[in-house]
């Protein structure tokens, strides 16, 4: 596979939440080999810290935050101290996401507002802590990611789901409010990803072969596909796109 280099993405300064496995990894490392300066945020710290040490040799090398996103008042402290130690923030990947499965009969109000905690909350104050630096930047990149689960209404995700819709709303609002700053807010959709997580949950022979019937083309989405659809949307070449949804997921139907 061939990887598109985009000028306009060296030197960025680049903030990716959930960046230290899967997916976010997958987009840490594609923007540090654009040679864009990468802070990512995660609470797994020795995951983290060994992905930190992999991408060291990397000209431009991504920097672990430890952060619980859950935890707003981290969020704020964590987001001025990327402020202070890599300057403003021009692109925002808000990836961070949990997708426990669980039934509506176990629902209880505490672990509802953990999960919308989890997957939705946080997505709306990192844009808050990096918005200021945009503005004064007269433009920049908010990226959130969202799920193809709610369009399909797979089973045992409601919360998850009612987050991953919510994501949508959110971006449309933002990039109307946003827009007039240059600032732009779009979401990509990942359909059925090829990670550990996920090859866990997943993968069996009956599960694959029905995944794989679903979709148009006939081939497993890998991380570094989703991190080309990022790459392409924080880009100057994405400078007319905002406010909608870009779908990474085979076609799956």
């Amino acid at each position: 596979m061939s990887n598109t280099i985009y000028p306009s993405l060296r030197g960025k300064r680049v903030v990716v939440t959930g960046g230290g496995s899967s997916i976010g990894a997958s987009i840490v490392e594609a923007f540090a080999r654009q040679g864009a300066h990468v802070s990512f945020l995660d609470i797994a710290e020795h995951e983290s810290r060994e992905f930190e040490r992999r991408m060291s040799t990397l000209g431009a090398p991504p920097h672990y935050f430890h952060c619980d996103l859950k935890d707003l008042d981290a969020v704020s402290a964590t987001f001025e101290r990327i402020r202070k130690e890599a300057g403003p923030t021009d692109i925002l990947v808000n990836n961070a996401a949990n997708d426990d499965r669980h039934k509506l009969e176990d629902v209880t109000p505490e672990y509802w507002d953990d999960r919308i905690a989890v997957n939705l909350r946080h997505y709306l104050f990192c844009a808050q802590a990096v918005v200021g630096d945009m503005k004064a930047g007269k433009g920049g990149a908010i990226i959130n990611l969202g799920s193809v689960s709610w369009h399909l209404a797979l089973p045992e995700l409601v919360i998850y789901q009612t987050a991953k819709a919510g994501i949508e709303g959110m971006t449309r609002a933002l990039a109307r409010d946003l827009g007039p700053h240059g600032i732009r807010v779009t979401c990509v959709v990942p359909g059925g990803v090829r990670t550990p997580r996920q090859m866990k949950l997943w993968h069996t022979p009956d599960e694959e072969a029905r995944m794989l019937q679903q979709q148009c083309i006939k081939e497993r989405v890998e991380p570094s596909d989703i991190a080309a659809m990022v790459l392409f949307l924080a880009s100057d070449d994405a400078r007319m796109c905002t406010g909608h949804e870009y779908f990474v997921d085979a076609g799956w139907r």
